[in-house]
């Protein structure tokens, strides 16, 4: 599957995950989206039973999020927790890179989104971290991904108290 990135320059290159899965040649930057779009605020969720021949991630600034959204075809990755340095353990705060990972791997290219993670010293924990969710995800449909993701939901929240 072809990997792009839009990038809108706005970071430091020297953190940007784009920059360095670009650079080993795993992704390419174009200007506009090619193919299905990860965005953050789609409705619709990324599942498994998608065949995607092209996956564009944007690596810009939320407020620029919205003006991709009306022209492609967007999903939003499912629950995940990020790894990455800048917003280690919080929910939904992926980078670049491990939002393209995680793509790859619901979409069942477990390889190329192992290869992507190799990039970061911290990669391989991401992809650790996340496997049970990746695979719930993986294994899911169109029609059961919201399911599985609210799963994941209560497993992360934990057993509640029971009320008297």
């Amino acid at each position: 599957m072809e990997l792009w990135v839009v990038r809108s320059g706005e970071d430091n290159p020297k953190k940007c995950t784009a920059l360095r899965v670009v650079k080993a040649g795993l992704a390419d930057l174009v200007d506009g989206p090619r193919g299905l779009l990860l965005n953050p605020f789609s409705e619709t969720l990324l599942a498994g039973d998608l065949s995607p021949t092209d996956l564009t991630a944007l690596d810009v600034s939320w407020n620029l999020l919205e003006s991709f959204s009306r022209h492609q075809p967007a999903v939003r990755l499912p629950l995940l927790v990020a790894v990455n340095p800048t917003n280690y353990g919080k929910l939904h705060k992926l980078s670049t890179a491990e939002a393209l990972a995680s793509a790859c791997w619901i979409l069942g290219r477990q390889e190329q989104a192992e290869k992507l993670m190799a990039c970061f010293k911290w990669g391989p924990h991401f992809l650790e971290l996340n496997r049970e969710r990746l695979e719930a995800y993986r294994l899911a449909d169109s029609r059961t991904i919201q399911e599985a993701e609210q799963r994941q939901v209560e497993l992360l929240a934990g057993p509640q108290p029971k009320r008297l």
